[in-house]
């Protein structure tokens, strides 16, 4: 699995902690026992950890975020490896999709859906097995306010249970995420970008660190390597990540009316 600097998924933890964005993380696998009194706050804001300028996203879910953001590529700093973005601000801790407490685009990306959960493994080698970690020192976890974690027999409430649908989503679809890297990068298909943005208060600023697909050379490929990118359901995601490049007018408007 790859990780991403703002809310990693990650493969082997058990329990430590993680640096998440400016945030100290402190991972634990759950436990029905140790963690009952544990609540989680739903809706959305800057105090819930929702503020980030992009989430990690894959291509099983690009059809959704495409329709309400632009996807972008960029490295994890960690391992220097490509994922692919779902771009939300133009600055650190810029979400523009936040309105108070609630999101104002009809979806949510999975990389905050899951929150403060990951998939972490419960022992090891082939006897590990996937366990649902959760983040204790996150922000909308709590004590007193929030969705119960467990229902009064000790087994998953509804609340839970659709976190785990999320994270299941989110391990089936990263794995798959990385074939998709692999054949961007096989094909020469992600070039890196500049974004020179200018917007109606006379800012102006340059958006630097991202790559998008590379159309000429995505329209030079010929009839073998598109069979095969077709094959391996790599080519719907490819054009609908070049189509989502129109939305980056949509939160230059979005960055426009915040300051009006």
């Amino acid at each position: 699995m790859r990780l991403d600097p703002f809310g990693g998924y990650n493969r082997g933890v058990r329990r430590g902690e993680r640096m998440i964005g400016k945030r100290l993380a402190q991972y634990e696998i759950l436990d029905k026992e140790k963690h009952r009194q544990v609540r989680v706050k739903t809706g959305y804001g800057a105090a819930l950890g929702d503020a980030v300028m992009y989430v990690m996203t894959y291509p099983m879910e690009f059809r959704d975020i495409q329709s309400c953001y632009p996807i972008l590529f960029t490295k994890d700093p960690n391992t220097g490896g490509f994922f692919a973005a779902a771009l939300m601000g133009f600055e650190a801790d810029q979400n523009l999709f936040l309105r108070d407490d609630r999101w104002d685009a009809h979806y949510v990306p999975a990389m905050i859906q899951r929150q403060p959960f990951l998939i972490a493994t419960r022992g090891e080698g082939d006897n590990a097995d996937p366990a649902v970690s959760v983040d204790l020192d996150h922000p909308r976890v709590s004590q007193d306010d929030g969705e119960a974690l467990f229902d009064s027999e000790g087994g998953p409430s509804e609340f839970l249970n659709q976190k785990i649908a999320v994270l299941d989503k989110l391990h089936r679809g990263l794995q798959h995420s990385n074939g998709f890297i692999d054949a961007l990068l096989r094909h020469e298909l992600l070039e890196q970008v500049t974004l020179d943005l200018a917007f109606h208060d006379g800012a102006k600023q340059t958006l630097q660190g991202f790559y998008t697909i590379a159309e000429e050379q995505l329209y030079q490929l010929k009839g073998d390597a598109l069979e095969l990118l077709n094959q391996a359901g790599y080519l719907q995601p490819i054009f609908m990540a070049v189509a989502s490049l129109s939305r980056v007018r949509d939160i230059i408007e979005r960055r426009n009316q915040l300051r009006v």
